[in-house]
C-alpha cells in the first residue's frame, strides 16, 4: 500500500490554519509567539505552492488530549473552512496520530501539522543522496504511528475497536514490520554514505581552510555565497531553498584554499526527531574552522532567529567554535540608523548587503584576513640556485613580502605549521643570529603591500 497517500499535499490545495495560546506549549506561549510561528507556517506553506486563507487561534488554558481543541470548535472551524472552499487544515504545532485521526473524523477534512509540512519541503528540496536517505527515514518514522488510521475502515467493517485480530490489524502489522524494516535498510544505507563523507573529510582536511554560513533560514545565505565565490548556486524567497550544504572555493589563490560552506537553514518549533534525523546535514558545519552566523536584519523577529540559530549551534556542540554574526539584507532596513544600532548592540558583528559590492568584498576580506591572521609567520631567505625551494614557496605559501639579494630572495610568508613541516622549507628560516637578518629588518620596516583577498 501506499502509506503516504493520506498524508499527500495536492498542489493548489486551499488550507485554513489553525493554532493555540497555551504557556506549555513551546512557541506558542503568548500571543506574539504564536502570531509569529503562523507567519512563517504561512511562508512554509507559500514554499510548496499552497494557498493560506483563514486562521483560527484558540487560547487554551488546558489541552484536549483527543482532538486538541473539542469537538464543538473543530465542528465550527470546519464549517467556516467549508465556506471558504478550504479542502485543509493544517495545525501550526506537532499532532499525535490519534489527535490527527480524530480532527479529521469530526471535520471530514484532510489534516496536516507543521511537521510534515516541513517534511515535505525537505522531501521536494533534497538533492543529495544523503540528504534524501535522511527524509525518507524521517517521513516514515512519522508515518509509522500513523498506520492504524489508514485502515480503520477495516475495523468498522468487522465491529470497530473490541475486534481483535481482523483485517485491517492484520495489515497493519504487516505494514509496521515493512515500514520497520524499511527504516532499517535505509539507516544502513545512511550509514555507508556517512562513511564515504567522512573519508571525503579527511582528504580535505588540512587541505583547505572552511567558513560556513549558517542561521535561519531565507536568511540570505546563498545569496552571500554566491557573491563572496562569485559562482550561482539557486538563491530564492522561499524558506528552505537551500537543503543540501554547498562547498565553494572563497579564494582559490590563498594556501590553503578558503571554501565557503552553505548549509540548510534552521526554523523554529522544530520537533527534536527532525534535529535527529537531520543532524548529519547540519554537520557539515563542524568541519569549519569559522562559523558565520547569517541573520536577517531586515526581519521583525530576527533576535527570535538569532537565538534559534545559537540553541542549534548548541545542540550540535560548536557553540564554542570561532563565530562571527552577519547581518544581511541591510538594504531592506527602513531607517539606515537601524545598522548603527544593531553593530553598537553586537560587538565584532558586521551588516551588509549581499547586493552591495563594497559591503561583499569587505566582508570576503575579512574572512581571509581572518584565516591569514591564524597562519604562522616565517622569514625565509632563499639562494638562487634552489629553485626548487623558490617553487615551493611560490606555489604552497601566502607571501607577505619579498626582496631580492646578491645572493637569494628573503621571503616573509604565512602558513600553517602543518603545511610548512611539509614542504621542507626548515633549513631556509632566518635566525635571529643570521648576518643578512639586519637587512632583512629593514626592508621589513618599509611599508608591507596588501594582500589581494
Amino acid at each position: 500500500m501506499n502509506i503516504d497517500h493520506e498524508y499527500q499535499i495536492r498542489a493548489g490545495s486551499h488550507a485554513t490554519l489553525v493554532s493555540i495560546i497555551n504557556v506549555k506549549v513551546k512557541g506558542h506561549e503568548d500571543q506574539n509567539e504564536t502570531d509569529r510561528s503562523l507567519l512563517e507556517l504561512r511562508e512554509l506553506l507559500r514554499t510548496l505552492g499552497i494557498r493560506a486563507g483563514e486562521e483560527f487561534i484558540q487560547r487554551k488554558t488546558e489541552i484536549d488530549a483527543g482532538t486538541v481543541l473539542g469537538s464543538g470548535k473543530l465542528l465550527e472551524i470546519a464549517e467556516s473552512a467549508r465556506a471558504q472552499k478550504s479542502d485543509l487544515l493544517v495545525f501550526d504545532f506537532e499532532l499525535s496520530a490519534g489527535q490527527a485521526r480524530n480532527i479529521k473524523e469530526i471535520t471530514g477534512l484532510d489534516v496536516m501539522d507543521r511537521v510534515y509540512v516541513i517534511l515535505e519541503i525537505f522531501a521536494r528540496h533534497a538533492r543529495t543522496r544523503e540528504a534524501k536517505l535522511q527524509i525518507e527515514i524521517a517521513r516514515l518514522q512519522y508515518l509509522l504511528p500513523r498506520l492504524a488510521g489508514l485502515w480503520a475502515h477495516f475495523s468498522r467493517q468487522r465491529g470497530g475497536v473490541g475486534v481483535r485480530g481482523g483485517e485491517g490489524e492484520q495489515q497493519i502489522e504487516l505494514d509496521r514490520r515493512i515500514v520497520r524494516s524499511r527504516i532499517e535498510t535505509l539507516k544502513n544505507d545512511l550509514d555507508l554514505v556517512a562513511k564515504s563523507r567522512e573519508e571525503q573529510k579527511k582528504k580535505r582536511k588540512n587541505k583547505a581552510v572552511i567558513a560556513a554560513l549558517v542561521g535561519y533560514t531565507n536568511a540570505g545565505k546563498s545569496s552571500l555565497l554566491n557573491r563572496l565565490c562569485r559562482v550561482d548556486v539557486v538563491e530564492e524567497n522561499k524558506l528552505f531553498a537551500t537543503l543540501d550544504p554547498t562547498h565553494r572555493t572563497l579564494n582559490p589563490d590563498t594556501h590553503p584554499p578558503m571554501i565557503l560552506i552553505d548549509t540548510v537553514g534552521f526554523i523554529s518549533n522544530l520537533p527534536s526527531t527532525l534535529v535527529e534525523g537531520f543532524k548529519t546535514t547540519f554537520e557539515s558545519a563542524l568541519e569549519a574552522d569559522l562559523i558565520l552566523i547569517v541573520c536577517d536584519i531586515s526581519d521583525p523577529h530576527y533576535k527570535k532567529h538569532l537565538e534559534v540559530t545559537m540553541q542549534i549551534l548548541k545542540e550540535l556542540g560548536i557553540d564554542q567554535r570561532e563565530q562571527r554574526i552577519i547581518f544581511n539584507k541591510r538594504d531592506k532596513l527602513s531607517s539606515p540608523h537601524m545598522a548603527k544600532i544593531i553593530a553598537r548592540a553586537y560587538p565584532g558583528c558586521l551588516v551588509v548587503s549581499s547586493f552591495d559590492s563594497e559591503d561583499v568584498n569587505s566582508l570576503r576580506e575579512h574572512i581571509c584576513k581572518t584565516f591569514l591572521d591564524k597562519q604562522n609567520l616565517y622569514d625565509l631567505f632563499i639562494p638562487y640556485e634552489q629553485g626548487a625551494a623558490m617553487a615551493k614557496v611560490a606555489k604552497n605559501t601566502n607571501v607577505e613580502k619579498s626582496h631580492n639579494h646578491e645572493r637569494g630572495i628573503f621571503y616573509r610568508i604565512r602558513i600553517p605549521a602543518f603545511i610548512f613541516d611539509e614542504l621542507g622549507l626548515f633549513p631556509y628560516v632566518l635566525m635571529p643570529d643570521d648576518p643578512k637578518m639586519a637587512e632583512w629588518k629593514n626592508v621589513l620596516e618599509g611599508p608591507t603591500p596588501k594582500i589581494d583577498g
